[in-house]
């Protein structure tokens, strides 16, 4: 408060001088024809001094105050516009009110003036256009191609300047140019919906680029969508002339396949396309052949079933190769008539029927992956494969309907090329070609599937379609940033005016505050600090959707970005003052260190106190917030305020542990709770909390923990012996009262050494027999004709015998009780003890090791306590005497029989 008092006293001469300028102004009513420039820069030097004293909040408010009664004061719009401005405040209607007083009583030198030092702050499409109409005003003609140049960069919807900037640099034949500003007017026209302009843009561009057909599709797709089918019609049949006057084929017969898509009785594009297979085709055997059967050219077919039909047909050629699931990759060796003879590998002169052949056979191109394999030697292909990246990705994806993932390469490549173990190395070197060789792009329908490229694509063009095959939302965030930050991308390009315009649609108009409007206006927010035009003729402001945020914390998870995070809380903090409860209510669910610091600095550290003792009291709906603070804020000053001792966190702690293994069992929200549980199993054991705390506490304090433990009922016995053990190696007279029977009772009693062993086998047949098997399947599967496969059937009897054995595992292993040697009691006959035993009729001795099934071994008497005989003798104390049967088939022969002695076994 002090220090405010200081700054206030000093600045106080400033505001007072300023507070004399405009009570002058106002009384004076100074006419505007007095206004120079230089009146302007002494107030420039009035804005440096302010700054420098730090007093720019006092010197706004009292601007904005005198605003509010002068709203024409020359002095208040200039102040408070450039200090909005400086703080790249989207709203600039201030300055812009200041300008256009100017320009109305026709004041050019102070026009330009105001202009500039708007623009030094960054480009502003109405300064420029003003600054444009000033220097015309001026008959100032060379300077105006500059600054349309700047609008033009900053203004995505100006199509007329563009036409004319192109028009401009066409006559100085500066095609290149040229080409740019009328792609620049045909995106802008398009969306103002104006064909007769887009056509005629559209005519220059065949001329001038004719080559460039990935820019004419995107076009028409737009074409289509914002005017009309029928227009993006006229425009690709443009196209395609050109394609077939240039003797582009394969590409005329797409864009025609494109028109029919558009309008199926188009007898024209019919006509034309049976044209072009025609020129295609011309050398092919059967080429009148298969267009009389597909009837191509009879109207009465679909025309889109009769192409499919026909290219399917025309595959089919002497020496073209094909592949059979059964028989693999082969060639067409010869054709007659209606027959064909195909060589496979495996099955040299195969005839088929034509008809047959269209349905069984795939047909491969020369260059397919499966050819290259049948073809060539292993070594060579290998050697290729292993240095040449780039040629096997186009090679893989080429073969694959030009859409491939990095999955299914693998699967191509693994392991009948490269090794597992190349795969790891050759894979980082294919994952950097494909994200930065220009020749490759993505489907815009799935980002993960790799597509080929005729002709290398631009950055922009890349990263656009990136953009448009993002799965959700935040895919698109990450692909616009990265286009921002590459300095080969221009933000005045028609790829980033759509992706931006893609965000700025959920702003322009909506019923209902959720994530994505949200996340759109602050990722403007974001984007405008660094390029201030952005942010211009939006209206929308982060204050007014704040207050119309339903449920706060819940939005705020929904934002799957952390600078998204990081910016809502930052807007929040200059939004209203209450965020520091917005803030707590935010930390359970963002567990963001930034939220604390943040309330710690601001001098709210009583809130963090109070949030944690809500945390640890209601630790069932904050799990994940009660141990950040064990782990990360149990030394802070304001974490002992808290008064939680560190009895109640390792409490809570087990607590947590319990509720997360039965919300797991129970199917409920089970990845986040096995996240949770594994945390807290890590502190508790793996880092040794539990045993640090037993070995520093009191014996009814181990008791009550000890207790809390040990009903924990899907916590591994294992974890539970080791807990055990360290209880009784602090404390050796530790009594567990009744722990035999009652471990007894809810499983299988089991050795430590066998637990791990049933582990062991279990992981062996998961990891390494059930894989084994299931590749001994699949080249059963590859040999065909399952009926006689003998390879098959036994392999798939293999796998019905580890499946059982599986199941078996788990369920005992899931059943299984460790056993604490530290419990035996010799007293009575109980698991890890010996049994000496009198035989009362032939006066001998027996003895017999009672363990559990698992370690049961009758030849070296260890017997199970589940056994008849075990479970006889179990609990029976010295002295006692009965009677058993060892003969099951002659019961009534029961012999006598005395426990003589009990003794303690080592297990």
């Amino acid at each position: 408060m002090a220090e405010a008092e200081e700054t206030r006293a000093v600045t106080l001469p400033l505001l007072k001088n300023v507070q004399e300028m405009l009570n002058e102004e106002k009384w004076t009513r100074a006419a505007l024809s007095n206004y120079s420039t230089g009146q302007f820069k002494e107030l420039d030097i009035l804005l440096r001094k302010a700054r420098e004293e730090k007093a720019y909040d006092d010197l706004k408010k009292l601007c904005d105050d005198h605003l509010v009664h002068t709203k024409n004061s020359i002095i208040a719009l200039y102040l408070s516009g450039m200090i909005a401005l400086s703080r790249q405040l989207i709203d600039d209607a201030v300055l812009i009110n200041l300008v256009t007083i100017f320009v109305d009583n026709h004041k050019w030198g102070i026009v330009r003036y105001l202009c500039e030092r708007i623009l030094d702050y960054g480009e502003s499409k109405f300064a420029l256009r003003t600054l444009a109409e000033c220097c015309k005003n001026e008959n100032e003609e060379e300077p105006i191609i500059g600054i349309w140049e700047r609008l033009v960069k900053v203004d995505y919807e100006e199509a007329d300047i563009a036409k004319t900037l192109a028009e401009h640099y066409e006559k100085l034949k500066d095609t290149e140019t040229a080409v740019d500003y009328y792609k620049k007017a045909l995106h802008r026209y398009i969306g103002k919906g104006l064909f007769t302009n887009v056509r005629e843009i559209w005519a220059k561009l065949i001329e001038y680029c004719p080559e460039d057909i990935d820019f004419f599709l995107h076009v028409e797709k737009r074409i289509a969508k914002n005017i009309s089918e029928d227009k993006a019609v006229l425009l690709l049949e443009d196209v395609f002339h050109s394609c077939k006057k240039r003797g582009e084929i394969d590409t005329a017969i797409s864009i025609l396949k494109l028109i029919l898509q558009y309008d199926e009785r188009d007898n024209l594009a019919r006509r034309e396309i049976t044209e072009c297979f025609r020129i295609k085709y011309k050398d092919h055997s059967q080429l009148d052949e298969y267009i009389r059967i597909s009837n191509l050219t009879q109207n009465w077919r679909n025309v889109r079933e009769a192409i499919t039909d026909f290219e399917k047909h025309i595959a089919f050629d002497k020496g073209s190769f094909v592949f059979h699931r059964t028989w693999g990759v082969g060639r067409i060796a010869s054709m007659q008539g209606d027959e064909i003879v195909v060589d496979f590998a495996k099955k040299r002169s195969h005839p088929m029927s034509l008809k047959m052949a269209v349905n069984a056979l795939q047909t491969l191109s020369k260059n397919h992956i499966w050819v290259l394999k049948a073809t060539q030697k292993k070594e060579k292909l290998h050697d290729r494969i292993k240095t040449e990246h780039g040629w096997a990705l186009k090679t893989v994806i080429k073969s694959f309907g030009n859409a491939c993932d990095l999955k299914h390469i693998k699967a191509e490549l693994v392991p009948s090329v490269l090794t597992v173990g190349e795969w790891s190395s050759w894979s980082s070197r294919a994952r950097e070609i494909l994200k930065s060789d220009p020749v490759f792009g993505v489907s815009q329908e799935n980002i993960d599937l790799f597509t080929v490229r005729d002709r290398p694509i631009s950055i922009e063009e890349k990263l656009y379609g990136e953009f448009k095959a993002g799965k959700n939302f935040f895919d698109r965030i990450n692909a616009i940033r990265e286009f921002e930050s590459r300095k080969e991308a221009e933000l005045d390009s028609e790829y980033f005016n759509e992706m931006f315009g893609y965000f700025t649609g959920y702003l322009r108009s909506f019923n209902q505050i959720n994530e994505q409007i949200v996340a759109s206006c602050l990722l403007i927010k974001e984007m405008s600090v660094r390029h201030p035009h952005l942010g211009s003729g939006l209206t929308v402001n982060f204050e007014d959707i704040l207050k119309n945020i339903e449920d706060i914390p819940a939005l705020f998870l929904k934002l799957k970005d952390a600078r998204l995070k990081e910016n809502f809380l930052l807007q929040t903090r200059l939004s209203t003052d209450a965020w520091p409860d917005i803030y707590v209510s935010l930390f359970p669910y963002a567990l963001l260190p930034s939220i604390i610091s943040s309330l710690e600095k601001e001098g709210y550290e009583d809130k963090i106190t109070e949030m944690i003792q809500n945390c640890f009291e209601n630790y069932r709906d904050y799990r994940e917030a009660a141990i950040w603070f064990h782990k990360n804020a149990k030394n802070s000053r304001w974490f002992s305020d808290a008064g939680i001792g560190e009895e109640k966190q390792i409490i809570t702690l087990i607590y947590i542990l319990d509720i997360t293994y039965r919300d797991i069992d129970n199917h409920r929200d089970t990845t986040e709770n096995r996240k949770i549980n594994k945390q807290v199993y890590t502190l508790l054991f793996k880092d040794g909390l539990l045993a640090s705390f037993i070995n520093n506490a009191d014996k009814d304090m181990i008791m009550r923990i000890y207790t809390l433990i040990n009903d924990v009922k899907d916590l591994d016995p294992a974890d539970k012996f080791r807990l055990r053990a360290i209880v009784q190696e602090k404390d050796p007279e530790f009594k567990f009262a009744g722990e035999m029977e009652k471990r007894a009772s809810r499983g299988l009693m089991v050795t430590a050494a066998k637990y791990e062993e049933k582990q062991r086998q279990l992981s062996h047949i998961m990891d390494v027999e059930v894989p084994a098997n299931s590749k001994e399947i699949a080249f059963a599967l590859s040999l065909g004709d399952l009926r006689e496969n003998a390879e098959y059937k036994a392999a798939k009897e293999k796998q019905e015998i580890l499946n059982s054995t599986v199941a078996k595992l788990k369920e005992e292993i899931e059943r299984a009780q460790i056993f604490d040697p530290a419990t035996v009691n010799t007293e009575r006959v109980s698991f890890g003890t010996k049994a000496v035993l009198v035989n009362q009729s032939s006066g001998t001795e027996e003895e017999f090791t009672i363990l559990g099934p698992w370690e049961s071994d009758p030849e070296n008497r260890i017997i199970s306590y589940l056994s008849p005989l075990g479970g006889t003798i179990l609990n029976k104390k010295v002295g006692e005497e009965f009677e058993f049967a060892l003969d099951k088939t002659r019961a009534e022969e029961k012999t006598a029989y005395r426990i003589k002695a009990i003794i303690k076994v080592t297990v």
